[in-house]
């Protein structure tokens, strides 16, 4: 047994979840992202504490509450354990599972809001402003984008309560330094520079922390007609879940893992947790975390996923076709370090045959089978070597120190990405050295054993470092290969598989290859079932408030439908003068991806971003700021003229253009290609 007194600590936790509704897989992504960091993490010996949960209270909750016909405590009591449900299909080996409605929890979040009130942080006064009920956040109207909330983009309503508030700008300036002088604070590095631009550097409002207008929150113990608001009772459980006690009284827990290492969290609550969260910490004496890491989405075919749209995918149904460890590795591999990431059903079957089936599987299964086949499944190191060996042992050797280098930096797809580098060299190996030729050859034996070694080496190693992303088939690996996973300290010698040893007799089949004309009929018949639960719920909602007639999934699509479906189904504009081919032929269009995107200063207009085409990346300033925000455009790949003379726009330098498409409303569309294209992909 370990002794985890002698491990240094490290302190990992999820955004909590919100308890409105079931989680997609794009909130279920957090879960699995940080579950694979932890698990890598006490892989390098550390003493891990992972903590997750949810988030229980607010007016929304309360509204969904009543719109169920039930209680809110028995509405997120149900939500709850279906959250959780969900992280342990998914096999998040978390240590503590938080919930808001915690006893423990609502007593410390009590005593944190009078110790704030008496030490003169908090103040009460009133409130008359703009309030999005989805995302629980009061705005001033220079704040809205089109009339609407800047982060979600719905209707707000006009508010006005008495209310408690936090003094935020006494501490804006102590922050700001912090985080000049701490660069590994916020990552990526963009969103650091989002929230210093838009949110600090113009100067912080103070911020509105008690409601009086529901009663879903954990009362103001001095003035119980207040309900703490949401952000300081949501964001205290990261302190509350390890044993913070306000009155000093605190476990030895919290002396241990605070602060904590790791907040993963996802871009769009960045600025809850780089700027109200840390301001609260120095208002309490408290130190602030090590590091926030604001993730991107996972998009379904480039959508958010809503259940309006229809497009929703779930995990359960997702593990239901393809498996626990194939989901994991799709939203593990496949998410980009900082840009948004695709999902789809048809997505996922193409991973797991070409990568799990074909990469992975296929290789466990010949090894076993050879072994089998030529010497009864005993693998035995004959030295009988070869200068073709030297490569894939020295890819092996080198795999684990290029995981560790890769998840040092959270890049989390391309450590998984170095772990599959080692089966392919594996597979190559196979062909370079042809164990079938050999075993026809009496006097090659030796030599076939050599070969079979090495291989059930090389996976061996292999299996021990995709433990932290795929835990059920690094185990299967493992038993079907007759031997324990290595620790991380293990892995930097090739040779330990003990010779003699035997595999099983019979290989299991690790992952199936699949065939999307089966798959699909039965996502059809998933999304029928998810279209037909939304509109009864909207059609029991639309009884409870007395409307005739609810929308359907298909109509809720489109709130506000663009010109073409009212009516202007085409569009003539005024011709130009005609060229020749060589004139077109001189433009140079190409795929771009933007890498980072930000308002320019004083324009209504203007959006600079950073487009990565090929190996160059372009500034370019476009004036689509009505049409899209700057956190919107990060990730998207975009139709750039790459080749036009720079000009400078607002006093910035522009080094080419984005294309867009514009309606007779004046609304514009970037032109984006239709299938997934590599950034510097010509356009012709």
């Amino acid at each position: 047994m370990c002794d985890c007194s002698k491990k240094k600590p490290y302190y990992i936790t999820t955004a909590i979840a919100y308890t409105s509704g079931k989680p997609h897989i794009g909130n279920t992504y957090e879960a699995v992202l940080a579950d694979s960091i932890a698990r890598f993490k006490r892989f390098e010996g550390y003493d891990v504490f992972f903590q997750t949960g949810t988030d229980e209270h607010g007016q929304k909750i309360e509204i969904k509450a009543a719109e169920a016909e039930t209680t809110p405590k028995a509405f997120v009591d149900g939500v709850a354990g279906t959250i959780r449900s969900i992280w342990d299909l998914m096999g998040t080996s978390y240590d503590k599972f938080i919930r808001t409605t915690d006893a423990q929890h609502e007593r410390q979040v009590q005593k944190i809001f009078r110790k704030l009130y008496e030490k003169g942080d908090i103040y009460k006064g009133s409130y008359k402003g703009l309030y999005c009920t989805p995302c629980e956040s009061f705005w001033t109207e220079s704040q809205l984008v089109d009339g609407k909330c800047p982060d979600c983009g719905r209707e707000v309503q006009p508010a006005e309560e008495e209310a408690y508030f936090f003094r935020m700008s006494k501490y804006a300036d102590r922050l700001i330094e912090h985080i000049n002088t701490h660069p590994e604070f916020i990552q990526p590095v963009s969103r650091k520079n989002e929230m210093m631009n838009n949110f600090l550097l113009p100067g912080l409002q103070d911020l509105c922390v008690s409601r009086t207008s529901f009663r879903w929150g954990i009362p103001v113990d001095f003035d119980e007609r207040h309900v703490i608001y949401v952000w300081l009772d949501a964001l205290t459980n990261y302190i509350t879940g390890i044993g913070y006690d306000a009155d000093g009284a605190s476990a030895p827990s919290f002396e241990k893992f605070w602060p904590a290492d790791l907040h993963l969290i996802g871009k769009d609550i960045i600025r809850f947790h780089t700027i109200y969260w840390p301001i609260f910490l120095m208002a309490l004496d408290l130190p602030l975390p090590k590091q926030v890491f604001g993730h991107p989405w996972l998009l379904q075919g480039g959508e958010k996923m809503s259940k309006s749209r229809g497009n929703v995918i779930y995990a359960d149904d997702l593990v239901r076709l393809f498996g626990v460890d194939a989901v994991r590795y799709f939203v593990l591999h496949e998410m980009p370090f900082e840009s948004d990431g695709i999902i789809t059903w048809e997505l996922v079957v193409e991973r797991t045959n070409s990568d799990l089936a074909n990469t992975l599987g296929n290789l466990v299964n010949r090894t076993i089978s050879m072994s089998n086949k030529y010497f009864g499944g005993v693998v035995t190191k004959s030295g009988a070597a070869e200068p073709v060996d030297e490569e894939l042992k020295a890819a092996a050797v080198g795999a684990s120190a290029k995981v560790q280098a890769k998840m040092g930096e959270l890049r989390v797809a391309d450590a998984i990405s170095e772990i599959f580098a080692l089966f392919k060299r594996c597979n190559k190996y196979i062909d370079e050295t042809m164990p079938w030729a050999l075993a026809k050859d009496e006097s090659k034996q030796a030599r076939l054993q050599e070969v079979l070694y090495n291989l059930t080496e090389a996976i061996v190693i292999g299996a021990s470092l995709l433990k932290s992303f795929l835990p059920e088939t690094a185990d299967k690996i493992a038993a079907q290969l007759g031997c324990g996973l290595r620790t991380i300290g293990e892995l930097s010698e090739f040779g330990a598989y003990p010779s003699g040893n035997r595999v099983t007799e019979k290989p299991e089949i690790l992952f199936a290859r699949l065939d999307w004309k089966e798959i699909a009929p039965q996502v059809a018949e998933l999304q029928e079932k998810q279209r037909q639960e939304y509109e009864e719920e909207q059609a029991r909602i639309a009884a409870k408030q007395g409307k005739s007639k609810p929308q359907t999934a298909q109509e809720a699509k489109q709130p506000e439908p663009p010109a073409e479906a009212a009516g202007a189904a085409e569009m003539d504009v005024e011709p130009k003068a005609e060229i020749a081919y060589d004139a077109f032929d001189a433009l140079q269009f190409q795929v771009g991806e933007i890498l980072h995107c930000e308002e320019v200063p004083k324009s209504k207009k203007l959006l600079v971003s950073q487009v990565k085409v090929g190996s160059r990346v372009l500034q370019i300033v476009s004036g689509i700021k009505k049409a899209y925000s700057a956190e919107e455009m990060v990730g998207k790949k975009v139709m750039v003229l790459v080749n036009l003379k720079p000009a400078t726009l607002a006093g910035i330098r522009s080094e080419g253009m984005l294309l867009c498409a514009e309606n007779e409303a004046g609304e514009l569309s970037l032109v984006v290609p239709e299938k997934s294209m590599p950034a510097g992909a010509p356009i012709c």
